[in-house]
Formats: C-alpha cells, structure tokens, sequence
C-alpha cells in the first residue's frame, strides 16, 4: 500500500497511500474509524503482527515470520533511520517484544523487505502460503494499524489496536507500488488506509499479501507472497 507517494520523510511516507490502480503508489487505509482498518472490526487473536517505528514515530505495518526476520513492504524502509518493531501485540504501546532492525533486504522489483532483527523472537510466526491458497472471489482478510478515517489528517486517526478487515480478491495478477505481482482486493466490510502499509493479507490461515497501494475505499494491491517465496526462503529460510 505505498503508503507514501514520494518519500518526504518514512512517517508520512507511509501514511499516504497512491490509488489502488495496476499502477497506484499509494498505501491502503485501514477501515473506517467507527468500529474499524477503515471499516472492517478489532483483531482478537493475531500473534504474528509487528508495528514498525521509524526513528520512534508509528510508520507501518508488518509481519514476524521467522525468530531474527520481520516481513514488510519495501517503500517502508525506503529511506534513513532507526527501524524497531513491537511484536507480537495486536497494542502498539504495549506487550510483546521491543526489536530493532539490523539489516535490511530489499527485493529487487516488488515491493517487499526482509528486516533482520537483533533479539531472537518468540514464536508463533506467521505462516506463509502458496498460490493455491488465494484464488478470485475469495474472501480474505487485512490486517493493520493504519488510518481509521479519511477527514482529517491519517496521523490523526492511526489506530492503538491491531485491525482487520474482509475483501474479495479481484484479481491474483495485479501490479504492486513498484510493479511486482500482487493481489487485488475490492472492499466488503473494509479496505486498508495509510499505516496499514506493509501489513498482511490472509486466505486460508496462511499469509498471501503484504500491503502496497490503495485507493483508501473501495480497492488495495497486495504484493503476492505466494509470488516470492523463493525470494523469502533465501534470507530468511521460510
């Protein structure tokens, strides 16, 4: 959800999203401010998710995936600056485990990063899937801290608590942020919003997305994990 449009600066980089077109740069938002990613409800029991701060400041949205490897989107950790994580937690001001990121993986042409981190984290970790998990008109599931609100600055309306929202897949042949495949997703209780950047998407208990671009309410692009599990296994050995 290229939460950013340019990078003028990591935190607001990735709270404004491009449209959720084959070639938006945009991040998705969460759902709506009244119960919820904008739209969609709370999280109740999601052990794999990790808030990323830039510098100390929330920025976005991501996954633990290994005990030293945090899954994210690359235009996340797309300029300068001290990344730590709270994982673990669906409250980013609690709990968990506090990490700091100490190398970073880009991918070469989709919008993913691998963020190695210091201190060993404790499982469960987020299980990833294939492309026999995700198919169109499938029902599957956001998950963020992003934007809950669209009339006022998203920074303003970042949610303390972990989201979750369900869309239908449109499409498994998208085009994430920096052209890479994703999954494209249309609205049914929610659609991801600035901060939900970086953030997962799931189908068939198996993460299958990380969040790119999203036009903030109706459509969001998830780069296809399915996609690039080689590309995953090589650093992080999942």
């Amino acid at each position: 959800m290229r939460f950013m449009t340019a990078i003028a600066g990591a935190f607001l980089a990735a709270l404004s999203l491009a449209p959720a077109t084959a070639t938006a740069t945009a991040a998705p938002e969460e759902p709506g401010m009244s119960p919820m990613i904008i739209g969609g409800s709370y999280a109740s029991n999601f052990p794999y998710a990790a808030r990323l701060f830039v510098n100390g400041r929330e920025n976005c949205s991501a996954t633990k995936i290994a005990p030293t490897w945090i899954l994210t989107a690359e235009h996340c950790v797309a300029s300068a600056g001290t990344y730590t994580f709270r994982a673990g937690s669906l409250d980013q001001t609690s709990g968990g485990q506090l990490v700091t990121g100490t190398q970073i993986i880009k991918h070469p042409s989709a919008d993913l990063a691998l963020v190695r981190v210091g201190t060993s984290m404790s499982a469960p970790f987020s299980p990833l899937g294939t492309t026999s998990d995700v198919a169109v008109n499938q029902t599957v599931q956001l998950y963020g801290w992003g934007a809950t609100c669209t009339n006022q600055p998203e920074i303003n309306c970042q949610s303390r608590y972990l989201k979750v929202a369900n869309t239908r897949v449109t499409s498994v042949n998208g085009s994430d942020y920096r052209g890479g495949v994703a999954i494209a997703v249309t609205r049914v209780d929610g659609i991801a919003a600035g901060g939900d950047s970086g953030g997962p998407m799931f189908a068939s208990g198996k993460q299958v997305g990380v969040a790119s671009t999203s036009d903030r309410s109706s459509r969001s692009n998830y780069t296809a994990v399915t996609r690039y599990r080689s590309w995953i296994q090589q650093y992080a050995g999942v």
